[in-house]
């Protein structure tokens, strides 16, 4: 019988005492490099007091986008609130996983730290006296595999929007995705089929936005191991398939103080925080695109299959950048719809927060709401509104001289974030076949 663990405030003894009383034998530590790829080091249980007193040191230099061969070394510092015990890992000889903070060999915190910058906004919004909770709508493809395991351009199934088996063939994996979740001590909300064949969408209850960040790149993470236990693979690529509908990353925000969801007015409509919040996320997602979008591919899902175009906000309507879900009381929120899971989390929370935190601070006031189909609305009222970046190079030009970027990533970061970014769409526009080019890079690690 595993003994239970807290979910939150949880101390270095307890975990130690619960790892030596569970059989666990192994932990993994798990962090983001730059562009928000899941890495990680397993060490024997034996050593994780010394990882929780001295961290964990890695050549940080072999990370792209880290460090130089000169000053190549990193710590790795667990996290006691993020242990999980990894379902798929069974005991005898259990595996556990935690997320670090990477620190310089002085303990100093890294620049490069996403993880730690989504935390200094976290305070920041905390000291406004306001807590954001996220809840993710998280869309991803199933492909079969050939005979060595490698993935196919073949979906698992030809279904739609909805649709039940035998035209759904991927009821039973994310039922077991779900499952997993749970025994892990992350809560799905629903699941269904999407709209493209063999496309899935999982959604979340909301969390603080700290965690939020967590559970996605834990998500992430068990989609790919449930999809490779079936002899399947799991893509999380933007827009996969030409023609099809692309993932998207539907990320809904809200505001609490005092446990009171403060987006919600007497009247039934959204506050004036609200407004502000909006607002806020609103002026600042062109120049941030780039940290929701990062992908040359991403820009492919823009403006068809429910995916936006433009800066503009409606209440229910799919077709916007912001909508305002019908909900009554502690379930109003705002769904942000352009994101898509190629993203760094932490860095793209971390900023989305901030934009928001700058609307209420400022009070920026929300301009009317776009009560249109953007898909088919007339050029009179397009032409009016503000586009979302259509090509991964505006989106680096936005982001490298937004101020605001650069004040909440820090410079080191965004420039080095930059140059990676910049080499990546100067391959693509070099690429004589961009789906080529979109397979060989994206297709088999996103």
């Amino acid at each position: 019988m595993l003994k239970k663990m807290h979910t939150m405030n949880t101390t270095t003894d307890e975990v130690l005492e619960f790892v030596q009383e569970n059989d666990v034998q192994f932990i993994r530590l798990s962090f983001c490099d730059l562009l928000g790829f899941h890495k990680n080091i397993a060490i024997v249980a034996d050593e994780l007091p010394a990882a929780f007193a001295n961290g964990i040191s890695f050549d940080a230099h072999a990370i792209k986008g880290f460090r130089d061969v000169m000053q190549s070394d990193l710590l790795l510092f667990p996290d006691p609130d993020t242990m999980m015990l990894l379902p798929w890992r069974p005991g005898p000889g259990r595996v556990v996983r935690f997320y670090c903070d990477i620190r310089n060999p002085d303990k100093t915190t890294f620049p490069c730290d996403g993880r730690a910058l989504l935390k200094q906004v976290v305070e920041r919004c905390q000291k406004l006296g306001y807590i954001c909770n996220v809840g993710t709508k998280c869309e991803f493809y199933l492909f079969k595999t050939n005979e060595n395991g490698e993935p196919t351009n073949v979906t698992l199934d030809k279904g739609g929007y909805l649709d039940i088996s035998p035209l759904d063939k991927g009821e039973n994996i994310r039922r077991e995705i779900c499952l997993t979740l749970k025994e892990m001590g992350i809560k799905p909300e629903s699941s269904h089929h999407e709209q493209g064949p063999g496309q899935n969408e999982i959604d979340f209850k909301p969390s603080n936005i700290l965690a939020a960040a967590d559970n996605l790149q834990t998500f992430k993470s068990v989609v790919k191991a449930v999809a490779a236990r079936n002899g399947l693979f799991a893509s999380f690529m933007p827009k996969p398939l030409p023609g099809a509908a692309g993932s998207g990353l539907h990320v809904n925000l809200s505001l609490a103080q005092n446990g009171i969801n403060v987006f919600r007015n007497q009247n039934g409509g959204l506050s004036k925080i609200a407004e502000n919040f909006i607002a806020g996320i609103l002026a600042r997602t062109p120049e941030m695109t780039l940290f929701l979008n990062p992908l040359a591919n991403s820009y492919r899902r823009f403006g068809e299959f429910e995916a936006p175009k433009y800066i503009s906000w409606s209440h229910q309507n799919r077709s916007q950048l912001i909508r305002i879900p019908a909900a009554v009381g502690e379930k109003v929120r705002l769904e942000l719809r352009s994101p898509d899971s190629s993203l760094h989390p932490y860095l793209a929370f971390g900023l989305i927060l901030a934009a928001g935190l700058d609307g209420i601070e400022s009070q920026r006031a929300l301009p009317d709401a776009v009560d249109v189909d953007l898909y088919t609305a007339d050029e009179n009222i397009t032409k009016t509104l503000i586009p979302l970046p259509d090509a991964l190079d505006k989106a680096i030009v936005l982001a490298e001289n937004s101020s605001f970027v650069r004040e909440v990533v820090g410079e080191e970061l965004l420039m080095k974030y930059i140059t990676l970014k910049k080499a990546e769409a100067a391959a693509f526009a070099a690429a004589e076949d961009k789906a080529q080019f979109d397979r060989e890079q994206y297709f088999g690690v996103v």
